[in-house]
């Protein structure tokens, strides 16, 4: 009921401003003016992050599905960059993610520019849209969309109709801003500053600094709409604008980028070169532009208010479309060549390993939780795969008289090596989960928030096995080499072929885990019950040997008993996590 009666006040107080606006004064005051522009902006950015809410829980968890079509396959990113682009309307969020995915090791830098590409299409959709004279329906969109929210039982028409508010929202703070506008028809200090934006410097610049504020080249493009529509804007002093707002939107994926890995870098640095060379390409021929433009769209038969702010609107959406669709027909069969400068560029860095956890979990990922989710996933992977790798080394020290080396860091000793990959361990726990509370707070749908939850879960299960290897099993190692004595032959083998199959364990894990494998899960659980077994047979066996008094087994009983019985813990710590990723899929086999 809340919910209800804040949308029912939203929609009466901006209906109330807009139809108690005096109309019929020739003159309005500065600060109503100002007011009511603010307020349609505000409006108006609210609608588009409004739609794309709607649109981002519409398409649910099929966006987790749209990473697994990106292949080395150029054309296949371009349009899935334009299809996820249309959806979170703005090519610079497209590309922060993809900053984040190349980070979290989900896609490899090289395919990545094919979808940078697609983004710059995908973008241009929401300004076609706004383009379209839509705004004398505006409440009427906000009327059909609100019923669909509050009053529809499925929540994909929920989510449809969330959208199609959005839009309405998005067409009425255009009408009061075009409606607070137009007094300054006749303002000439302010027709003098728009005229003086067909200079191409001047123009590509507000574009640059503007987008960088707001944060998306579409709010900018709709903007530069509302402008035309009012008769403020030409068709030249438009287009260096939209070139300004495509290299504007290359600020926030560089932000993005500061503290990522070079691969990640590499991604808004690609950005930064294709805007940058699609803008100088255009520049020099903007007149040249301008009328290949108003050949493809609508034209005013006369110089008619009405008729210019008709087709002005239309010539500014699509000058943004052939821009960039121009820029990706352009580019996308040279995506190798920038590859290798982005290279050159930023180089492969020579570094010591420390352990510090160098990827980063973007925080702007979250707004778009199917992706969000993604990115953690890969994360709880890499978690496996570091536990895979503790578990295989731990067993050295207890089979060898001579220290070991670690395999991945030679510069380490094999228990340093262990050590410094449970400290990884704990950092990714603590990231993660918090990673994972970000994304439990915004708005999920019932397959989103059970991932969500289980993956906290799995999380600590996963931090759990890495403190039995350091907490339990390491402190044995020093343990079994202050007793001087092996283990007996028997006992080597049952302890290496009980350790083979916990490793195979989680080897099992990471696979289930990476593809949400239900098959793969009930494998765990299943092999899981057999180990057990295995060890109560190993354990009876080993128990027979030390009443035979056979002195090896004697030697190492304690250390040999404990040894089994935290392989076995490790066992079943595989088996919960094997459960948690059984319930995952669950949902996902009833839809």
């Amino acid at each position: 009921m809340t919910r209800l009666r804040n949308y029912l006040i939203f929609i009466f107080v901006f209906t109330g401003s807009l139809l108690g606006a005096d109309k019929d004064s020739e003159t309005v005051s500065w600060g109503v003016l100002v007011m009511t522009l603010l307020g349609g902006l505000a409006l108006f950015l609210y609608g588009i992050r409004k739609m794309s809410v709607g649109m981002k829980k519409a398409a649910g968890s099929r966006m987790s599905g749209i990473l697994f079509l990106l292949t080395n396959n150029r054309f296949v990113g371009l349009f899935v960059g334009a299809f996820v682009t249309m959806v979170i309307q703005s090519s610079s969020a497209t590309t922060v993610m993809l900053v984040s995915f190349v980070q979290a090791g989900l896609m490899s830098f090289v395919q990545s520019l094919g979808v940078i590409l697609g983004a710059d299409i995908g973008t241009t959709i929401t300004a076609q849209l706004i383009a379209f004279r839509l705004t004398d329906y505006s409440l009427l969109i906000i009327a059909v969309g609100f019923g669909l929210t509050f009053f529809s039982r499925r929540e994909l028409y929920q989510y449809l109709g969330e959208a199609l508010l959005g839009f309405g929202i998005l067409f009425f703070g255009m009408k009061l801003m075009s409606e607070a506008m137009d007094p300054l028809r006749t303002y000439q200090p302010f027709i003098d500053v728009l005229k003086g934006l067909e200079n191409p410097i001047l123009g590509m610049s507000v574009g640059t600094v503007f987008t960088a504020l707001i944060q998306s080249s579409s709010a900018f493009t709709g903007i530069l709409i509302v402008l035309g529509q009012q008769n403020f804007l030409t068709l030249e002093a438009a287009i260096p604008l939209l070139f300004g707002a495509n290299i504007g939107t290359c600020v926030t994926a560089g932000l993005a980028s500061v503290g990522a890995t070079r691969e990640a870098k590499r991604v808004a640095l690609a950005h930064v070169l294709f805007k940058i060379g699609g803008v100088a390409l255009f520049v020099f021929w903007i007149p040249l532009f301008a009328d290949l433009v108003r050949t493809i769209s609508p034209t005013a038969q006369s110089m008619d208010v009405a008729a210019l702010s008709f087709a002005t609107p239309r010539q500014i959406a699509n000058a943004h479309t052939v821009f960039n669709v121009s820029l990706a027909m352009a580019f996308l069969p040279f995506t190798a060549i920038f590859a290798r400068y982005a290279r050159r560029i930023l180089p492969e860095e020579e570094r010591i390993e420390t352990g510090t956890v160098e990827r980063k979990l973007d925080e702007s990922s979250i707004s778009t939780p199917a992706l969000a989710i993604d990115v953690a996933r890969s994360e709880i992977s890499r978690m496996a795969g570091i536990l895979g790798n503790m578990l295989q080394a731990i067993i050295h020290p207890f089979l060898e008289e001579e220290p070991s080396q670690d395999v991945d860091h030679p510069h380490l000793s094999l228990v340093e090596g262990i050590k410094m990959n449970e400290k990884e361990i704990d950092v990714l726990d603590e990231r993660v989960s918090h990673y994972l509370i970000r994304i439990s707070r915004e708005e999920l749908d019932g397959v989103q928030a059970k991932k969500v939850f289980a993956m906290m879960s799995i999380v600590k299960d996963m931090e759990s096995i890495g403190d039995v290897i350091d907490k339990n099993i390491l402190p044995l190692i020093a343990k079994k080499q202050s007793l001087g004595a092996a283990f007996s032959r028997e006992g080597t083998t049952e302890i290496l072929a009980y350790h083979t199959k916990v490793c195979k364990q989680i080897s099992r894990l990471k696979e289930a885990f990476a593809t949400l494998d239900p098959e793969k899960a009930a494998k765990v659980l299943t092999k899981e019950e057999k180990y057990v077994e295995l060890e109560s047979e190993y354990r009876l066996k080993h128990l027979e040997r030390v009443q035979q008094e056979k002195e090896e087994s004697v030697a190492t009983h304690e250390i040999h008993m404990e040894l089994l019985d935290l392989l076995k813990q490790i066992n079943v710590y595989t088996a919960s996590i094997g459960k948690t990723i059984l319930e995952m899929t669950i949902p996902s086999m009833d839809k």
